[in-house]
């Protein structure tokens, strides 16, 4: 579950996986549309209503698959910076919406369905592409070390042997700050995770002064002023959260904000057992 490669637009940083969404839905609303007039049928919200019907059940899906960790704040469901969406679910909306129309002999039934058709089939051959372009081989843990807050040098080779969540942070970003909290409760919940701050370009007075404010533990929160470790990992988008298993691969990438339901989904991939060879 690698996160999908980032599209870079100068200050904008846009995951393909959502460009590849967009994209899908355009031609496949330009298609509905056109079918639509040669069949002498009026303008209609069909296009509209079936891709919000898929995004709400995907959202849904995914809201109910993790519902102890929206529990005790349910409004933050709401929140769908955090990234998180079931795609088998909308797809089963989308699917459903058509057969209504079908069951019914909707005169737009024709329209819709060469359109989800079309539009769920580029979405699945994009995501099939991104999946390609992933490498081989999972990256390991980088040849990279960094002095922590409580002077000692940490290095990441050496950690190999349990999942090590790193997170790339800035203090002027809101969305690491919002996370904070989130990666606290997760690291006391899973005291078998290495979780690690490495702080991107500030200098030891403001990463002393904010890890101070938010009880990071000290000995987790590295200085990096160079901005190093994001650029020998190709990750410059701020938060960007990495997971590796106990193995040292790389098992899934996180450019956002996390929630608590998008950390759990992402410390699934990792907090397994190694299997005895």
């Amino acid at each position: 579950m690698l996160s999908s490669p980032m599209l870079v637009l100068g200050p904008l940083v846009l995951p393909w996986a959502g460009v590849i969404v967009l994209a899908a839905w355009l031609v496949a609303s330009t298609l509905h549309d056109r079918s639509a007039r040669r069949a002498g049928l009026p303008p209609g919200p069909h296009a509209w209503v079936l891709a919000l019907l898929a995004l709400a059940a995907a959202r849904l899906g995914f809201v109910l698959q993790y519902g102890r960790e929206y529990a005790g704040a349910p409004w933050t469901a709401l929140d769908i910076r955090d990234g998180g969406w079931s795609a088998g679910w909308g797809l089963l909306a989308g699917a459903l919406y058509v057969l209504a129309l079908w069951l019914r002999r909707n005169p737009w039934r024709w329209p819709v369905a060469l359109a989800a058709t079309v539009g769920a089939g580029l979405w699945l051959a994009g995501t099939g592409a991104l999946q390609l372009a992933q490498p081989a081989a999972p990256a390991a843990l980088p040849a990279w070390h960094g002095v922590a807050l409580d002077a000692r040098t940490v290095q990441l080779p050496a950690l190999q042997g349990r999942p090590v969540v790193i997170n790339l942070w800035a203090s002027w970003c809101p969305p690491c700050r919002r996370e904070m909290p989130v990666l606290l409760r997760a690291r006391a919940d899973n005291p078998e995770v290495r979780f690690l701050w490495v702080n991107q370009g500030e200098g030891p007075e403001t990463v002393v002064g904010f890890a101070a404010a938010q009880q990071l533990p000290q000995a987790d929160v590295l200085l990096d002023q160079s901005s190093q470790l994001g650029a020998l990992l190709g990750h410059r988008a701020l938060p960007t959260t990495l997971f590796y298993d106990a193995r040292g691969a790389l098992v899934a990438v996180r450019s956002g904000e996390l929630s608590a339901a998008t950390l759990a989904q992402h410390l699934r991939l990792i907090a397994r057992p190694l299997s005895k060879e």
